[in-house]
């Protein structure tokens, strides 16, 4: 936990912050964390700064805070993703958090268990714990919006466009497809979206269906990843080709 992360209800009519529950218990075993000594706190959904440890012990840690600082930068990506094993999107999800994703959309496909859609970690307060730990772990405060679409075609065809207007790179990992993503262009300012398919691939329909909309597809290489693997190499990959 790089990051203490204060909710609206963490704050006492003093202004001071008091934590119980994990985030305490952290801070007391994990950080030992003394009186006087300042930890990197943000408010949630706000601005990041210090904290002043005024009192750790069983009742709880309670802070003097000072928060002035922007979270860090947006990725400005919409990642479209088919849902992955729960085991994956355990992995997945915090890792998105944690690289700045904006919004997340997990998608049925032709290649996806039906049962995934019945999984304990799409239920909202498993999923929202989930991006909590990448936002401790990256130091920001900003959730990612997160929707679940249990019909692919329909949600391509009347939502997708809409929902991602202000996205004009549309980018279509395929391992068929012949060029890298530096082949497409200039990537440097534009919003992004990212559709990732299953472990198995998207099938031909799917390809065709995101391509009527703009997804343009491209290569990762020779290699065959995981999803859990392939969705923080891309979003890497981006970041760089976005930078140079």
């Amino acid at each position: 936990m790089n990051l203490l992360l204060l909710f609206d209800d963490d704050f006492l009519p003093d202004g001071t912050v008091h934590l119980t529950g994990r985030r305490a218990q952290h801070a007391r075993e994990v950080l030992r964390a003394q009186a006087g000594e300042r930890l990197k706190v943000g408010r949630l959904g706000g601005l990041c700064g210090e904290g002043e440890v005024l009192s750790n012990d069983a009742e709880g840690l309670r802070l003097g805070v000072r928060l002035d600082s922007p979270p860090p930068p947006r990725a400005g990506v919409t990642l479209l993703l088919a849902i992955p094993r729960p085991k994956a999107l355990k992995r997945v999800l915090p890792a998105a958090a944690s690289l700045g994703v904006d919004r997340i959309i997990l998608v049925n496909a032709a290649r996806v268990e039906k049962s995934y859609f019945d999984s304990k970690v799409l239920a909202p307060d498993f999923v929202r714990e989930l991006l909590l730990l990448g936002l401790e772990q990256a130091r920001d405060t900003v959730l990612p919006e997160v929707l679940v679409r249990e019909r692919f075609r329909p949600f391509v065809e009347d939502e997708l466009d809409v929902l991602c207007a202000d996205a004009p790179l549309r980018l279509l990992p395929h391992p068929p497809a012949p060029s890298p993503l530096r082949s497409l262009g200039n990537l440097a300012e534009a919003r992004a979206v990212l559709a990732v398919g299953p472990d198995g691939g998207w099938v031909p329909f799917e390809v065709e269906l995101l391509q009527r909309l703009g997804f343009m597809p491209f290569s990762l290489g020779p290699r065959i990843l995981r999803v859990e693997v392939a969705v923080p190499l891309l979003l890497g990959q981006l970041s760089l080709l976005r930078s140079v």
